[in-house]
């Protein structure tokens, strides 16, 4: 046999297809990717699992009762504008966890705590005390001292705050701003005297 022939016959047998270096360079890539998409597929999930799990909360989780400060600093027959820190806050978010309220205290120990947003679209509303209406100054809506609807695009009136005094000091429940899907409650038309069912 010519040494040329012999040299080429060894060239040409090729590696057996069960050679451990090749299987295991092969499994080392699909487990690489398998794991490289998992890891992928865990970060795409995170924000969707959070979404569909968040409302599994107990109402209970939303129960945060803040002061607004003493009962006397509210006289009688008057609104003013309270602030509060949101029970929900982080270190970064500076003075914007600060919520503006309104509180109107009635006779004695009775009180109404308003949210600052109009029921419309959400503006922040002013009270004015010479007039003794709370003005919207995005599209015209006009709230009474009570917080009951007067006119403009509204459809209901301003939403309230649950308020309890605890040792002298108005504490409002702050886990959740007043809304619709929190607050909307039925209200008893009186027949023949012609109450609105928008006075909220």
């Amino acid at each position: 046999m010519p040494h040329d022939d012999l040299m080429t016959q060894t060239h040409i047998e090729a590696a057996p297809a069960d050679d451990p270096a090749i299987v295991s360079r092969r499994w080392l890539l699909f487990k690489a990717s398998i794991a490289l998409n998992g890891f992928i597929g865990l970060i795409l999930a995170a924000p969707i699992l959070r979404y569909l799990f968040s409302p599994v909360k107990n109402d209970a989780d939303y129960n945060s009762w803040v002061s607004l400060g003493s009962v006397s600093d509210f006289p009688a027959g008057q609104t003013r504008l309270a602030q509060y820190r949101n029970p929900y806050t982080r270190a970064w978010d500076g003075a914007t966890d600060n919520v503006a309220c309104y509180v109107r205290r009635q006779d004695g120990n009775q009180f109404q705590v308003f949210a600052i947003n109009c029921a419309h679209l959400g503006c922040p509303v002013r009270w004015f005390p010479q007039s003794q209406l709370f003005m919207c100054p995005c599209h015209g809506g006009v709230y009474y001292a009570d917080g009951s609807r007067a006119s403009g695009p509204p459809e209901r009136g301003l939403f309230t705050y649950d308020w309890k005094i605890v040792s002298g000091e108005l504490h409002i429940d702050a886990g959740q701003m007043p809304t619709l899907s929190n607050s909307a409650r039925l209200v008893n038309i009186s027949i023949g005297k012609g109450d609105s069912p928008c006075r909220g």
